[in-house]
């Protein structure tokens, strides 16, 4: 049986890290490979990806929780939560997407790995995962993040732009900051606490 500690850590990941990641640069990579390549490789490379991305994002979080004071560690996340929120609020789609040109000589799933790779690196939601697992348990963490990244991959893979004719991907973007800031708030609450 799961705790019920480790499932709304899981939970809570999964959501913030879900509606972050909609519309976001690693899903539009998804998309646009998809549409001119097999499915199956394009989403095996960026499953890939997110399994590596989580794992180092989850061991740097932990690994700074252990020599930060919680309180400090507390301020920081509250902080970052708080400026991807209002960066979300703020920003402006530009509704195209970018052109992704696979390199000759790469399979697809290599293409997708490291473009992944690539765009995701130190992205707002690995910066996300690593404070959460500062302060939740890193495990349920690592799982709600890489599930939400492969789902919203996925559904970039499948569903393609008719997710995004049915809701704008702006309104995606205002429901991510308030996310952000919900959890911000949260944050201050044990930095103050």
């Amino acid at each position: 049986m799961i705790p019920p500690e480790s499932f709304s850590a899981s939970l809570s990941t999964f959501t913030l890290i879900a509606l972050a990641e909609v519309g976001d640069k690693s899903q539009l990579v998804c998309m646009t490979l998809a549409a001119r390549h097999r499915h199956w490789p394009v989403i095996l490379g960026a499953t890939t990806a997110f399994l590596i991305l989580n794992a180092l994002a989850v061991l740097f979080g932990a690994g700074v929780a252990a020599w930060v004071p919680e309180r400090l560690a507390a301020g920081i996340v509250a902080t970052l939560f708080g400026i991807f929120g209002i960066h979300a609020l703020l920003s402006q789609d530009d509704g195209e997407l970018e052109d992704v040109i696979e390199r000759p000589g790469h399979g697809i799933f290599f293409t997708t790995l490291l473009l992944i790779l690539i765009a995701e690196f130190g992205d707002k939601t690995q910066i996300a995962v690593a404070a959460l697992s500062g302060s939740m348990a890193p495990l349920p963490v690592w799982i709600g993040a890489t599930t939400a990244l492969i789902l919203v991959s996925a559904l970039g893979v499948w569903a393609g732009r008719t997710v995004l004719q049915r809701l704008p991907l702006h309104w995606l973007h205002r429901i991510s900051g308030g996310v952000f800031l919900v959890f911000a708030l949260i944050a201050a609450w044990r930095a103050v606490a």
